[in-house]
């Protein structure tokens, strides 16, 4: 039996065995998120005992240096040994997705784990999110290959692990299915929703069970934001959108920088030793830093400390991130928007007379309009902040900050950060000694989408749906009833197509798909 005809046999019955693999898929991306938090818990714990001691003698002061040489030394070696596992580890999932990249699994799952908390655990301003849906996607990937699944079940159940793996790095089972969807696989059928919810779940549980159901945020705000001051919001959402627009910029010329330094060593060595030397005069601005958003909230930092604090982690956070070393950017980036967002307050307090039991609400504003405007997925943040701060009573004034910051950004030109730094990965070709390589394959692929209403391919016949040669539409689904399609079909808006094709195609199919199939013809 080809291949071709196993995928089609294949699903129309993995309705519900998908959701199965996806609890799967959630339990084992839940344990793996677990021992991660867990360890880089412990490498912080121990980190903060020996700068204590670090603090008072001068030898153990040059013993904690070496040390912090030492993990720079084995987090390079690690980063030398697979360039995939470099920084975030999003885009890669991304790249993976489209079929444009491809990764050993198990590599990227134990060098991506162990130098992640290398990287974290010194102090480096970097998050666990990033890591965390990259070691979900390759534990998906994993279970796939050793499952012998198929080449389309495999993207599936490494969405069912990206989103297990965000929704038990922060205690946020929707956030991590939103993301998924919203982020990764770009398709929002029922299978995809419902698997992925189901690992998203079930990962959530087991991180719950180990860590407790305290958000992870816990930050308090005791009143709603008058609708006098809505104004307000808005005001702050354009500042975040050209605060997230300059961010992005900056993540480009730190890694421009990095670019001119060859070696591996040198580059992962700098954020290093300034961790050591924070350590030692400002540790305040080491790690992803969430401890700081609720000291933010709490009011425990006066304006001009907290604008200090900003631009020294905005400039530790270039400098960790463009280096390459493993580590995300949702964590500082929530904590520099939380400082935004408490600066805008306090400078606003200053002329107009606002309640400072308000200062909380504007923290979790600045952090979920800064991450819609930095990664561009406003839904995602919305949902995020809601998660991490155990409440749903923002919703209204958290969408309009982040739709407000996502709105300037797109009209200032900014693009999102994970597609940028994607890019940056596919301008090269080879990176790390050829470990990035471009999959080329002539497995079989199912690429789905629906059809907008008012979509170019509203109307249109089959025949006359530009897809490369040898793609065909194999089936076509109109209120619940399957149709098998030919030429002469009209589609129709409100359809959903499922499309056959070489996996070395899905890039340029779903170029074509979302052209003429997900966006309003004008």
């Amino acid at each position: 039996m080809n291949e071709a005809k196993r995928t089609l046999e294949r699903v129309k019955n993995f309705h519900y065995i998908l959701i199965l693999e996806g609890m799967a898929v959630g339990v084992l991306s839940g344990v793996v998120i677990v021992l991660f938090r867990l360890a880089i818990s412990k490498a912080e714990e121990y980190m903060d005992i020996l700068r204590k001691f670090a603090s008072q003698k001068v030898f153990m002061a040059a013993a904690f240096f070496f040390i912090i040489l030492a993990l720079a030394l084995f987090c390079a070696l690690l980063v030398k040994k697979d360039g995939m596992i470099c920084g975030s580890g999003i885009p890669q999932v991304k790249g993976e997705m489209i079929d444009r990249i491809e990764t050993k699994w198990y590599r990227v799952l134990i060098f991506k784990f162990f130098g992640a908390v290398a990287a974290i655990g010194a102090g480096l301003s970097l998050g666990r999110e990033g890591p965390s849906v990259q070691l979900g996607a390759m534990t998906g990937k994993g279970f796939s290959r050793i499952t012998r699944k198929l080449h389309t079940e495999e993207k599936l159940l490494m969405t069912c692990g990206a989103g297990a793996g965000l929704s038990a790095a922060f205690n946020a089972p929707l956030a991590g299915v939103v993301f998924s969807l919203e982020e990764l696989h770009k398709n929002f059928s029922e299978e995809v929703l419902m698997s992925t919810m189901a690992a998203a779940i079930t990962s959530d549980f087991v991180s719950r069970y180990v860590f407790g159901l305290a958000p992870v945020f816990a930050v308090h705000t005791p009143q709603m934001l008058p609708l006098k001051y809505y104004w307000l919001v808005i005001l702050l959402g354009i500042l975040l959108g050209a605060m997230g627009v300059f961010y992005n910029f900056s993540i480009r010329k730190a890694q421009d920088f990095y670019g001119h330094i060859r070696d591996t060593l040198p580059r992962i060595m700098l954020p290093f030793v300034f961790a050591a030397i924070f350590s030692l005069i400002y540790p305040s601005v080491l790690g992803g830093g969430s401890p700081l958003v609720e000291s933010i909230a709490g009011n425990e930092i006066m304006l001009k400390s907290l604008l200090l604090l900003f631009v020294i982690k905005y400039i530790y956070s270039m400098l960790s991130f463009g280096s390459g070393a493993p580590g995300g950017i949702f964590l500082p980036l929530l904590v520099l928007g939380s400082v935004l967002g408490a600066s805008f307050f306090d400078l606003s307090a200053l002329f107009l007379e606002i309640d400072n039991v308000y200062l909380a609400n504007f923290v979790i504003f600045g952090m979920a309009g800064y991450f819609a405007a930095i990664v561009r997925a406003p839904v995602t943040g919305v949902i995020l902040i809601s998660e991490m701060t155990g409440s749903l009573s923002h919703l209204l004034t958290l969408s309009i900050v982040s739709l407000t910051a996502y709105v300037t950004a797109d009209i200032l030109g900014g693009r999102p950060i994970y597609n940028q730094l994607l890019d940056r990965i596919l301008s090269n070709r080879v990176v790390e000694q050829g470990r990035a390589n471009v999959k080329r394959s002539r497995k079989k692929v199912l690429v789905e989408t629906p059809v907008y209403f008012g979509a170019a391919a509203d109307g249109i016949k089959v025949s006359d749906l530009s897809l490369p040669k040898g793609t065909l539409i194999v089936s076509l689904t109109r209120d619940n009833d399957e149709i098998v399609p030919y030429g002469g079909t009209i589609i129709r808006g409100g359809d959903r197509l499922v499309v056959l094709c070489n996996n070395d195609e899905t890039a340029a199919v779903d170029e074509v798909l979302d052209t003429f199939c997900r966006k309003m013809k004008l």
